[in-house]
């Protein structure tokens, strides 16, 4: 298979951004502008703001936190991530996140190849109005569950504790 690459710039303010989750979700790169190697998300969450414990059957995620504080919870195992911390979660492993920071915190996602996650991401999430987090709301786990099936990523539950 042959890939033509698309040169393109992409930055924080000019990416198409979403609300997913009670969080802001800008898309950097998708798997179809880097040949289906992978997607990049520069991700913003509110204190507190956590992930359902799950797992990825197709694509294997990194994180690079830029500020603030994650608790990456990956096959029961805790690992706090703060400001130039880096983290890989393979495919197929439980694991979960949650927002440990005092105050909203930013990491850059990245997802190899990349369809899964961010497929179900805009399929779920709103277009956001405006590039700053959400109005905290109730999630639709049951509509999560079934897009995140779609993908091919399994919901197990709430973040253990």
């Amino acid at each position: 298979m042959s890939f033509e690459p698309i040169f393109q710039s992409v930055s924080t303010m000019d990416g198409p951004a979403y609300w997913f989750l009670n969080s802001l979700n800008i898309v950097i790169a998708t798997t179809d502008a880097s040949g289906g190697a992978f997607s990049l998300v520069h991700h913003t969450a509110p204190p507190g703001h956590a992930t359902p414990y799950h797992l990825h059957h197709e694509e294997d995620e990194a994180f690079f936190v830029l500020d603030g504080e994650f608790t990456f919870t990956c096959d029961g195992k805790k690992t706090i991530v703060g400001p130039g911390g880096y983290i890989f979660l393979p495919r197929n492993i439980p694991h979960g996140i949650k927002c440990t920071g005092p105050a909203p915190s930013t990491m850059l996602i990245l997802a190899m190849p990349g369809s899964g996650f961010v497929g179900m991401m805009i399929e779920m999430a709103k277009p956001a109005e405006q590039r700053t987090l959400p109005a905290p709301t109730a999630p639709d786990i049951e509509r999560l569950t079934l897009l995140c099936a779609k993908y091919r990523i399994e919901i197990l539950g709430p973040l253990p504790d």
